[in-house]
């Protein structure tokens, strides 16, 4: 089996909550999908830093297997 390893990381938007950049995340799901590849595993850890102007940064690691 063939397996690819990314990194995504989770801006929390600067006003309100939740994430300011998922569309990054599902452009990565959908780009290895098109390729042949199924998410294996997702796993995520807060970063704890701060990015300018506030906001938390989480950095979500995917493992990817090829079908």
């Amino acid at each position: 089996m063939n397996y690819v390893v990314l990194q995504v990381i989770l801006k929390e938007k600067m006003f309100g909550t939740g994430s300011g950049n998922l569309t990054e995340l599902e452009g990565v799901l959908n780009e290895k999908a098109a390729l042949g590849y199924r998410l294996h595993t997702i796993t995520t850890a807060s970063s704890g830093s701060k990015g300018l102007g506030g906001g938390d940064r989480i950095q979500a690691t995917l493992v990817f297997e090829k079908l």
